[in-house]
């Protein structure tokens, strides 16, 4: 029988029992629940992969404004600064994630992992990821297996859902899923995947929803480029052996706790957060009004005039 994703500390010991690696574990899992041989589920993955693929290059290369015009070809903006912070390699991080987001914003083609919210992380990191080491698409299939495992778990543990945990369960859950898929990707052993896992949570602890006029857009686009980035610097930690002190079990159910006392305000209504600010308040009435046609190239500037 495959392992049920209860715990990590579990998955760990039911692969040691086992002598199998982390992969073969989830791939055991979704064959055993999806009643489908094994090329099914590779071939499932490639898939979704090609579709993370094509939200990147989509957002980079066509329009990507939303009908409330709070997203208007961000990912392409970033893309084409001449200005760079850290890297180039970081600065294409950064636009991947936003113009595979901003497609989601634009009612385009994604993959929900775990959620649409939360939809540029995974792409953004792995597509960068791939570029800058070269890997084959098999390893970042594999990558995206031990994505699955990690997210399973923290589904049991806690929650995915913004309306149940608030923000960190949706852009803290794909962070750490991308964390750890980086980790096993360059080769990291068992316990630093789980270490960047649990080094991502502690970063993202306490994060609210708060939806601008109740939108997946404002704040979610580029929470979902910062969360891209503690993803990176999480893998870099873990894969220094640098201890995250408390287990990952522990951050999962600590996510879970925050989420539980988290206001319900908080929790994806756009009531509260910078969806009740001044100006979160003056788009909602402007962009809610029913029957209003906005213009294709309407600008955010234009709701709160």
């Amino acid at each position: 029988m495959s392992f049920l994703f209860t715990e990590f500390a579990g998955w760990k010991e039911h692969i040691n029992n086992e002598n199998i690696s982390l992969v073969q574990s989830v791939l055991n899992y979704e064959k055993d629940q999806r009643d489908v041989s094994e090329s099914k589920v590779i071939s499932k993955l490639m898939e979704a992969f090609s579709v993370m693929k094509d939200a990147v290059k989509t957002g980079l290369t066509e329009d990507t404004t939303s009908r409330s015009g709070m997203i208007n070809n961000g990912g392409k903006q970033v893309a084409a600064n001449n200005l760079t912070v850290l890297s180039k390699e970081f600065q294409m991080l950064i636009a991947r994630t936003l113009s595979a987001k901003e497609v989601n914003s634009c009612m385009g083609r994604v993959v929900a992992a775990p959620t649409a919210g939360a939809s540029g992380i995974l792409p953004g990191v792995l597509v960068t990821l791939q570029e800058i080491h070269k890997l084959d698409d098999s390893k970042i299939i594999d990558g995206l297996l031990v994505a699955a495992g990690i997210a399973l778990i923290i589904e049991n543990k806690a929650s995915l859902a913004g309306a149940v945990g608030g923000c960190q369960a949706e852009t803290g859950s794909a962070a750490a899923m991308a964390s750890g898929a980086i980790v096993y990707c360059l080769g990291g052993n068992v316990d630093q995947i789980f270490t960047a896992v649990a080094i991502t949570i502690q970063c993202m602890l306490g994060l609210i929803c708060d939806p601008v006029a109740g939108l997946v857009e404002v704040p979610c686009v580029v929470r979902n480029a910062s969360a891209a980035a503690i993803a990176n610097s999480s893998a870099q930690i873990a894969l220094s052996n640098v201890s995250g002190v408390i287990p990952v079990d522990e951050c999962i159910e600590a996510m879970a706790e925050i989420g539980e006392s988290m206001e319900t305000k908080y929790k994806e209504t756009a009531q509260g957060g910078l969806a009740a600010s001044a100006t979160g308040q003056k788009i909602a009435k402007k962009v809610l009004i029913k029957d209003i046609d906005f213009l294709p190239n309407q600008d955010v500037n234009d709701l709160i005039d």
